[in-house]
């Protein structure tokens, strides 16, 4: 079975609603599909087949003061609105619904990344825990420890995926690929570095110690997770699509052409991919 994984990384994932667009436009189908942080949006709107839906959040919607904004953070303790995007933009009456319809009825196996509040390990939400214009999982795989206030679920609380597994590639084994397309929002070669301002987010995550302890080790969990890809990709079992610029580009960024050049780079790195994932 081929999978994709989509590790995301805040306004860094148009790199892949870039991906996803390409994949429908070539009516590429892929069972397994495993979403961090941003890129569990850019998934669902893939297996929803709604092309281009995901490019309008990150070039329209995220310039938005109520998407993401210093005011949000001081009204609402959260720099990205989380409800707002998933659910005033995405629920049915909202200005881009999600075609829950179309989602629900995929055979498309979803899977949306978080990390556990309580415990710092990570969560795995399937398709059985949507329902239409109940996205929270969504805002659970979204929400980056000390910028998001955490999403509540089931009396839990949940932090953004790519904290506690920020490339999931044993859990796409586990799922039972064997072949995998590993979407990355940084170049290939790049390597992460320990967390910078661990004061601020050890202070901001004080009743969360098991949160402050996986974000330690996320640098290590990164590194690890893209040399498991490239090893499956030398054994000919994965394809790596990265960018080639960009490592600068933080998760914040709203420069419409940076935004821009990174989609049009994740739409032609697919583009070099379609033999293999078909």
């Amino acid at each position: 079975m081929i999978g994709i994984i989509d590790v995301g990384g805040g306004m860094r994932g148009i790199f892949g609603a870039g991906v996803c667009d390409r994949l429908l436009d070539e009516g590429v189908d892929i069972p397994c599909c495993i979403g961090v942080s941003a890129g569990s949006a850019n998934l669902i709107s893939y297996i929803a087949g709604q092309r281009g839906r995901n490019y309008r959040f990150y070039t329209q919607y995220a310039r938005r003061k109520d998407y993401m904004s210093l005011r949000n953070a001081v009204h609402k303790h959260s720099y990205f609105d989380l409800d707002y995007v998933y659910s005033t933009l995405t629920n049915s009456g909202g200005e881009d619904p999600l075609d829950f319809d179309a989602f629900s009825c995929s055979e498309k196996h979803f899977t949306a990344v978080a990390t556990r509040g309580k415990d710092g390990r990570a969560w795995y939400f399937t398709n059985a825990d949507f329902s239409r214009d109940d996205y929270a999982p969504l805002k659970a795989s979204s929400a980056i420890p000390g910028i998001c206030t955490p999403c509540r679920i089931g009396g839990e609380d949940f932090f953004d995926g790519g904290v506690a597994d920020p490339v999931p590639i044993n859990r796409a084994l586990s799922d039972g690929c064997d072949f995998l397309a590993v979407v990355l929002t940084k170049p290939v070669d790049f390597v992460k570095k320990p967390e910078h301002f661990r004061y601020a987010y050890t202070r901001a995550l004080r009743n969360y110690p098991a949160v402050i302890q996986a974000l330690d080790a996320r640098a290590v969990r990164y590194n690890d997770g893209v040399q498991a890809a490239k090893q499956l990709e030398k054994a000919g079992k994965a394809v790596i699509l990265a960018p080639e610029k960009g490592r600068h580009m933080t998760a914040f960024t709203r420069d419409r052409g940076a935004l821009e050049a990174l989609y049009r780079e994740g739409y032609a790195a697919a583009r070099r991919a379609l033999s293999v994932l078909r």
